[in-house]
């Protein structure tokens, strides 16, 4: 049953990245996510400039950007842009509000920049990932390591409960050479509060909560397509 469902997750997956690359025009700079449902997303990209779409990109990771060049997409430096025409990418819950959780893939200062940059940020997932509520899923906090302890207790006096991510024993170390805390504050009634007390604190670089900075959720959900905006 395990893998019927996963089959069925990524089919929803790759009918909303199909839908979400329908919106990209030629000449667009688009933003590239990252994730399984991105990685939809810029095949799909792919194939089309592979047909003649003319397109530049810049990408949320390194592994994207390496993915995104195989598939022959020509990308530009992430700092060297000061404006994204359209963004791509999942999340790992979103509410109808537009508030997302992101950075399960480890990705979330660079998705966070290339969001804020997004003229039109636009989310693909399928259906598991709509919440009443964001908070079953841990909010990724991405932090600077030599302000490690002092985030981590911070977060703790936010009622959070945070543990440091780790890969195969070790450290979980992002792109930008930080470490991640994985936080549980439970189901968030505010998540624009949180989002705010989080922000100031020093050496928190940046946290899984995308207030603001959807234009529109294109969802999956068996056949049909769903958009929320």
């Amino acid at each position: 049953m395990g893998v019927i469902n996963q089959n069925q997750q990524d089919a929803e997956k790759l009918a909303a990245a199909i839908a979400a690359v329908k919106y990209v025009k030629n000449g667009d700079i688009v933003g590239l996510g990252t994730g399984t449902t991105a990685t939809f997303a810029i095949k799909e990209l792919g194939r089309l400039v592979g047909e003649g779409l003319s397109i530049k990109a810049v990408a949320s990771s390194i592994r994207t950007e390496e993915l995104a060049r195989s598939l022959g997409i020509e990308v530009l430096e992430l700092g060297e842009i000061s404006s994204v025409d359209i963004s791509i990418d999942g999340a790992d819950e979103f509410t109808e509000a537009l508030d997302l959780i992101k950075g399960g893939g480890g990705a979330l200062f660079r998705e966070k920049i290339m969001a804020s940059l997004s003229k039109k940020a636009i989310i693909v997932t399928d259906a598991s990932k709509k919440v009443k509520k964001l908070g079953a899923f841990t909010l990724p906090i991405e932090v600077i390591p030599f302000a490690y302890q002092y985030v981590f207790d911070q977060i703790s006096q936010l009622n959070g409960k945070g543990k440091k991510r780790k890969t195969n024993n070790q450290d979980y170390i992002t792109d930008n050479g930080n470490f991640i805390i994985d936080a549980d504050f439970g189901l968030i009634d505010d998540p624009k509060a949180l989002s705010d007390a989080l922000n100031r604190i020093d050496g928190l670089l940046a946290h899984g909560l995308f207030i603001n900075l959807t234009s529109r959720v294109i969802m999956s959900d068996q056949s049909e397509i769903i958009i929320f905006e």
